[in-house]
């Protein structure tokens, strides 16, 4: 007697665990209603009708009778509700229409890409501006931009250039996209990401008008250098 109690236990123990993971079904519809939820017959239920008017207080056979009459589902909306609320349609077409929605949502988002350009600290005017209306064209494009300094030997050890040049990078395309966190440094690469106003969380109506200034020519911010550079590389 003793032996077969703990395989007792662990029998209720897995039945339960199967019956809580068959409630996490998103709709229960018919005599599911009644077979996995254990409504009896009798059950008072709130219901409504295929066009959201309001039928009452009717019990769980007589709410299933009226769905089969009308050649409908009977449909539970919420069976944490006092009264329990269901509702009769057609579940095979709500399901339908739904996907369908939902499919068209999708087609309909926009795919945000990231374009990456790299600097030097030793950049010139003329290819920082070259850069600067690169990452504006992308920008106004709906795309994110990632702007990545390279530090070459001794550079490591002024950082505060890179910091700089990002700080100089962003200001030239504030109009047009935000930076959400500080610069970040990896190994011998400092970058940052600018995202376009449109994209941003809580971005203001500035964002509107940042695109109609994307075809804006830029000038040289204070501070960039006019020293030539073999490091710019654009992708």
């Amino acid at each position: 007697m003793r032996r077969c109690l703990p395989y007792f236990f662990i029998f209720e123990r897995r039945c339960l665990t199967i019956r809580n993971n068959t409630n996490t079904k998103e709709h229960y519809i018919n005599d599911e209603i009644k077979t996995v939820l254990g409504f009896a017959p009798t059950k008072i239920l709130r219901v409504i009708g295929p066009d959201g008017e309001q039928l009452g207080m009717l019990t769980f056979a007589a709410a299933q009778n009226k769905a089969y009459d009308k050649g409908l589902d009977l449909v539970m909306i919420s069976a944490q509700a006092d009264p329990p609320v269901c509702k009769i349609i057609d579940y095979g077409k709500f399901r339908y229409e739904r996907d369908k929605r939902e499919k068209e949502a999708k087609k309909k988002q926009q795919v945000m890409d990231i374009k990456e350009i790299k600097l030097s600290c030793q950049i010139d005017t003329n290819d920082f501006m070259t850069k600067v209306n690169h990452a504006r064209r992308f920008l106004t494009g709906g795309d994110k931009v990632k702007v990545i300094v390279k530090f070459k030997g001794r550079e490591m050890s002024h950082l505060d250039v890179g910091r700089g040049l990002l700080q100089r990078f962003r200001e030239a395309c504030e109009d047009l996209g935000g930076v959400d966190k500080a610069p970040n440094l990896e190994g011998r690469f400092m970058s940052m990401f600018i995202t376009p106003n449109s994209k941003r969380e809580g971005a203001s109506g500035k964002s509107a008008k940042g695109g109609q200034k994307g075809d804006k020519k830029m000038t040289a911010p204070k501070g960039v250098t006019s020293k030539n550079s073999d490091e710019i590389k654009e992708k």
